[in-house]
């Protein structure tokens, strides 16, 4: 364990999650479904390695699937408030454990410890919502054509939900698809990132405990670890009604297509390229916070991270000066270490993807008025930590079309009414967050009307980063379509009946059809 790790409190951290024996080449996981190959989790923050998994095979996944298809048989027979009973057991574990979770996640995927605490809030917040939720899977009833009849429809479960989550929110994800699906019936399997896989084996301990107290199958949760590979293994399982996906617009693609080769059901929440809209009436200071926190937050690898600010000419400079000041402030470093505003980027793979978009930016025509760059010496030996960077760029550029996971903001410039500034922000392939700063009411409502933002979500005055658990999450285009949280996402992980009662001491047909024999 590193100098860092143990001034942290990280290893007292991964014992108060059960993961006991994480040291320097030791390896853990599930005990049911690993035997395949080890894959070696480094923490970005210093480089050290915090430990082994063991990977799953193909005989450990179908020994996963298995247990999970038998859970499913006495989980759906369980009645639906029982189940959220469950599930708050599991967010009372979580509000136990929730700094000692926040703090691994803050230290194996890089977020500040601040919002590594605010992810497992989202994890305690929507199993809030799934305990309610489980006594409101409402149907409707229906006035049939035909006397005598009653008609109405209502919900079973699906069976088997495959969860591929990504690393930028470890913990969260998992949980907003799994709590639901839980109050829904369904078991689930649960394939992390290779990038963070200790986060994974610490959430299947908190609800396997909660499993073993309830004398419930342990299939109702399954974890499987590996690459690509292992994905493969359930996009192309029939027995697995639902996938639910979240990573890259490439890795979405790939996903439906196999999905939609068996017919199967995807839920996918993929890249966003979002935009802040700043018009004439906005208020520079909400506007500098916002646009601040959505471009450096988690080091810009939010899938909400702010990527573009379309300003209008006539506050231009002004914008510009309040925002060049805010980020020379900027402390960058250890984000465990709470004086930091952001942290590292992922791995090294990522630090190469941030300095190709920035060289390709200034190939494209783009002036950097704050220089990015990779921070090195004393803190920084993970070789993870860049600098924030801000570009004056053109929406056509090929670069500002496409999304890197990074904290590079591109300023662009936009005159006339707000229309043509709705324009730019639509003007690219993902649609998934948007917001617009203004004080004028017009302006405002016409951003949210159906010729406004195209993405999934629109905010005024607020910036595109975060968002509430009751309300759907989720984007249009190439974002995917998908929807998780709050609202009606929960219909996606259950299957639609319509049920029609004749109570008559006759058999009348539909539309008046006679058939008389």
């Amino acid at each position: 364990m590193s100098e860092i790790a143990l001034d942290f409190g990280i290893q007292e951290a991964l014992e108060k999650l059960g993961v006991k024996e994480i040291n320097e080449g030791t390896s853990t996981g599930s005990e049911n479904f690993a035997s395949g190959e080890t894959i070696s989790s480094y923490s970005p923050v210093d480089g050290a390695l915090i430990g082994t998994v063991i990977g799953t095979s193909e005989a450990d996944y179908e020994k996963a699937i298995a247990t999970a298809g038998e859970a499913f048989k006495t989980w759906r027979q369980i009645p639906a408030p029982q189940r959220g009973e469950i599930v708050r057991q599991f967010g009372e574990k979580l509000r136990e454990l929730k700094e000692p979770l926040g703090k691994l996640v803050s230290y194996e995927m890089g977020k500040s410890y601040q919002e590594g605490l605010g992810e497992v809030q989202e994890m305690i917040d929507i199993c809030d919502f799934a305990v309610g939720l489980s006594r409101q899977l409402h149907g409707l009833t229906m006035h049939s054509e035909r006397p005598l009849h009653r008609m109405y429809e209502q919900y079973h479960p699906l069976g088997i939900v495959g969860i591929i989550s990504a690393f930028n929110f470890p913990v969260a994800v998992w949980s907003w698809n799994t709590a639901l699906a839980w109050v829904c019936g369904d078991v689930c399997v649960w394939k992390p990132s290779e990038k963070t896989p200790i986060c994974g084996i610490a959430c299947q301990n908190i609800i396997a405990e909660v499993l073993r107290e309830n004398y419930l199958p342990e299939g109702i949760s399954c974890l499987i670890n590996g690459d690509y590979r292992v994905g493969e293994f359930m996009t192309k399982d029939k027995r697995i009604p639902l996938i639910s996906a979240t990573g890259s617009i490439r890795m979405g693609k790939i996903v439906a297509q196999a999905v939609a080769a068996r017919l199967g059901k995807s839920l996918l929440e993929l890249g966003g390229n979002n935009a802040i809209i700043v018009t004439p009436d906005a208020d520079i200071k909400m506007t500098v916070i916002g646009a601040v926190f959505g471009a450096v937050g988690t080091a810009g690898q939010r899938c909400t991270s702010t990527r573009r600010l379309i300003i209008h000419e006539k506050i231009y400079e002004q914008v510009k000066e309040a925002l060049v000041s805010a980020y020379g402030q900027l402390r960058i470093g250890n984000p465990l270490d709470q004086n930091n505003h952001v942290g590292p980027l992922i791995d090294k793979d990522a630090v190469e993807l941030y300095q190709k978009a920035l060289e390709k930016a200034e190939q494209e025509g783009g002036k950097v008025l704050v220089q990015g760059g990779v921070l090195d010496g004393p803190g920084y030996e993970s070789g993870c930590y860049v600098k924030p960077a801000i570009v004056e760029a053109d929406n056509s550029f090929e670069i500002v079309q496409e999304e890197t996971f990074a904290p590079i903001l591109y300023l662009l410039k936009y005159s006339g009414e707000v229309t043509n500034a709705i324009a730019t922000q639509n003007n690219v392939v993902q649609g998934l967050s948007s917001a617009i700063m203004t004080n004028n009411l017009r302006e405002a409502e016409q951003f949210l009307s159906a010729a406004g933002s195209d993405c999934g979500i629109a905010n005024v005055n607020i910036g595109t980063s975060g968002a509430e658990i009751g309300g759907a999450f989720g984007g249009e285009k190439e974002t995917g379509g998908g929807r998780e949280s709050g609202s009606d996402a929960w219909k996606i992980y259950m299957r639609r009946q319509t049920n029609t009662i004749n109570y008559s001491t006759e058999l009348p047909l539909a539309q008046g059809i006679k058939f008389d024999l």
